[in-house]
């Protein structure tokens, strides 16, 4: 399925385990609803490692990279909830990128995805993004059990701003993954693995340019959120 809008940000953490029970109250009943409420976030989805870290993986998609870069965001991340400033100060190996989708293919959406987290050379970034774009995730998107496949580019300015709910949260800062390719998938976990290892391998990705071995992930979905909180009843 394709991606809900061309924008998005991607967000992975891992959680201390005293944090772990507040971190699900929160970021389900305040954080992910706040988040998708401001103007032009469209969807926001929480996913658990299957295998691989961080443990978390977190993508929100927006209309466009404006609104992800934007003053409304902006403004949340410097007023942080006294919730969010609580729960973030458990938060660990946090890797973030504010994102242009650079292309979205498929027919649905996956309760698996898989994340690859990489560099590619400043001279050879535009054939990369040809060969992924025009040749391996499409053809990948046509895969049995494959629901649809993504390619994201981060904006390294605009990712790397110190705002205050960084700040809060103390540590190191954010990582900052430049390319990123998510793949979603319906099929059972292991048959899914494996050809995600197979079709992306980093010899694939080296082929097409990039540098360096990808951080790979697999991750099932636990919460997805979109902008309507509402039910009917009887």
């Amino acid at each position: 399925m394709s991606l809900a809008g061309r924008g998005a940000v991607a967000i992975w953490n891992g959680i201390s385990p005293a944090g772990r029970e507040n971190m699900y109250a929160w970021h389900g009943s305040e954080h992910m609803p706040e988040r998708v409420g401001i103007p032009g976030f469209l969807r926001g989805r929480r996913y658990i490692a299957v295998h691989g870290t961080p443990e978390y993986f977190t993508l929100y998609e927006a209309d466009g990279p404006a609104v992800v870069k934007g003053p409304d965001y902006l403004q949340r991340l410097n007023n942080p909830t006294p919730w969010t400033a609580e729960a973030i100060k458990d938060f660990s190996d946090v890797a973030r990128s504010i994102c242009e989708i650079a292309a979205t293919y498929g027919s649905g959406q996956g309760g698996l995805i898989a994340t690859w987290r990489y560099d590619v050379p400043d001279k050879g970034a535009e054939a990369h993004r040809k060969t992924m774009t025009q040749q391996v995730l499409p053809a990948l998107a046509k895969k049995p059990g494959v629901a649809g496949t993504h390619l994201l580019m981060a904006d390294a300015a605009a990712s790397g701003v110190e705002t205050e709910e960084r700040r809060r949260r103390g540590g190191p800062a954010n990582r900052v993954p430049r390319w990123i390719v998510l793949v979603e998938g319906w099929a059972d976990e292991g048959p899914f693995d494996a050809l995600c290892r197979k079709e992306l391998s980093d010899a694939v990705l080296a082929k097409a340019g990039a540098a360096g071995p990808a951080e790979y992930g697999l991750y099932r979905l636990q919460n997805s959120r979109g902008k309507t909180d509402a039910g009917i009843g009887a």
